[in-house]
């Protein structure tokens, strides 16, 4: 099986291969855990950075981006890495002006409004577009590769894409998306797919430049009716997934707010589900069936609370997998700015100790 290779290549013999292990359903000897967002604003080191670099410097220097992704391992006992990058790069590769505005967050100023506008977005190679995420991709491998920890590469998926590209940031309503998804579905069609061509070679070249594990987030794919979901964005998630997927590592399909279509989440494809604290994750389990892996999913806001609290929460949820095969710990969303990093570090610990076989 190609994924096995995967689990050899290049990680050593230590225990953080079970994040892989669990990606395949495979017996793990401790469950792991890794935090979406884990590096970043909550990290003292990456706010030191962020006050000589903006994010976009970051992002688009290799040596910084590997730098950041390196910051949560060095902190924490963490089961892989993820690379540090964003969803929203690829559209500007597309041709869309993207910044990020402090206090606001992420700002697209001539967003798609019209069927000419869909027209003129390019498909370009990610090795031309979005080759600084693919240097510290490999830049991360070396490093990792000696302490046998796992690098896991990301896209924003179509829709959650389209929906910053049309709205022009983040929306309340998603009023501009959802209209020209009703309105024009000729033009919603040729966005979509110009969206998974960009987003599945670009989860495609990761793997190829050494991306051991691939996440798709849609983030914003909640916000769809499961009839919406299902006729005018699963096709397209669906697409970018199996563009992917001859980089025959896992691929992670995650979505927020998705509690009412997760039998058409895990349809759209995927070998792993991600799951929001919506839903107890026993209750979405027997609804994705046992042929998935399931990654969750702890409130992101629980990290917040006295540690007794937390504990609590976190053992409610490592209850409700029950030792299964395929539980990939993890927060139901990124974590927060200002997160106590005390934490974050005895959450770490605390998955590892309460779920070790010996």
């Amino acid at each position: 099986m190609e994924n096995e290779q995967i689990l050899n290549e290049g990680t050593g013999t230590r225990a953080n291969n079970r994040f892989l292990m669990a990606c395949q359903r495979q017996p793990v000897d401790a469950t792991p855990i890794w935090l979406m967002r884990q590096a970043g604003r909550y990290m003292a080191e990456y706010r030191q950075l962020r006050e000589k670099y903006s994010i976009l410097e970051i992002i688009k220097t290799p040596e910084l981006a590997y730098e950041v992704t390196m910051q949560p391992i060095n902190a924490f006992d963490l089961d892989a890495a993820i690379i540090f990058a964003d969803i929203l790069p690829p559209l500007a590769g597309m041709g869309l002006e993207l910044d990020f505005v402090k206090g606001e967050g992420p700002a697209i100023y001539n967003p798609i409004r019209s069927t000419s506008d869909v027209d003129q977005l390019h498909v370009s190679p990610p090795e031309e577009t979005l080759w600084f995420t693919l240097e510290a991709i490999k830049l991360a491998r070396k490093e990792l590769d000696s302490r046998g920890i796992p690098l896991i590469g990301f896209s924003g998926a179509p829709f959650t894409l389209a929906s910053y590209a049309i709205e022009g940031g983040s929306s309340r309503n998603h009023l501009h998306v959802k209209g020209l998804m009703m309105s024009d579905p000729e033009a919603w069609d040729r966005l979509m797919t110009k969206l998974s061509d960009v987003v599945g070679n670009y989860l495609l070249a990761q793997a190829r430049a050494g991306a051991q594990a691939l996440q798709l987030f849609d983030s914003w794919v909640g916000e769809l009716s499961p009839s919406d979901y299902e006729c005018y964005v699963m096709p397209y998630s669906r697409r970018a997934m199996e563009i992917a997927r001859p980089g025959g590592v896992p691929i992670i399909h995650f979505g927020t707010n998705t509690s009412g279509m997760l039998e058409l989440i895990r349809d759209a494809g995927g070998d792993i589900i991600g799951v929001d604290w919506r839903i107890n994750l026993n209750d979405a389990w027997e609804r994705l069936g046992s042929d998935v892996a399931v990654q969750g999913n702890l409130d992101p806001v629980a990290l917040f609370a006295p540690w007794p609290a937390l504990q609590n929460r976190a053992r409610q949820v490592l209850d409700q997998a029950g030792g299964r095969s395929g539980h990939i710990f993890n927060l139901g969303h990124g974590i927060l700015p200002n997160t106590p990093v005390d934490n974050v570090r005895r959450l770490v610990d605390f998955v590892h100790e309460y779920t070790a076989k010996h």
